[in-house]
């Protein structure tokens, strides 16, 4: 990692001071993960926007699915139990949707509104291999939760 999380968190913490608006904050945590971490390929949120419906927010990196339903891939896993989910092989995942073909490894955590309600998930893929561990679960979440829970 080029920065520590602990710095990303205090930057996000400055950008986002006093805006309450999800998307902003959506917007801002992708870039600077994007541009903080250099094995974080693509960044982004994917909004609940529907019934059991996934659709692509703020992202920085290539292209991203538009729409991802609870139902399928590991964003859809993520939204369907409430829990961050790290896949060290993509390709050994079922029903991994190839938004990227490059990428190998990824993380999604969920992201809860102020009500406690799951308001979208944070994805984010790499090219390498087994890139993300429990740390980095912690401190997405950590920073997810400080960002939109409160």
């Amino acid at each position: 990692m080029s920065e520590s999380y602990t710095e990303i968190e205090a930057r996000v913490g400055a950008l986002i001071a006093g805006i309450d608006d999800d998307i902003a904050i959506m917007a801002t945590i992708a870039c600077e993960l994007f541009h903080s971490v250099e094995r974080f390929h693509w960044v982004g949120f994917y909004r609940v926007t529907a019934p059991q419906m996934l659709l692509i927010g703020p992202y920085q990196g290539g292209h991203g699915c538009l729409s991802i339903p609870f139902a399928r891939g590991v964003c859809g896993k993520c939204a369907r139990d409430k829990k961050t989910v790290i896949v060290d092989d993509v390709e050994a995942f079922e029903g991994h949707i190839a938004c990227a073909s490059s990428t190998r490894s990824e993380i999604v955590v969920p992201v809860f509104g102020k009500d406690g309600t799951l308001i979208a998930v944070l994805d984010v893929d790499s090219d390498d291999p087994a890139a993300f561990d429990e740390a980095d679960a912690a401190a997405l979440e950590r920073m997810c939760g400080a960002a939109f829970s409160v």
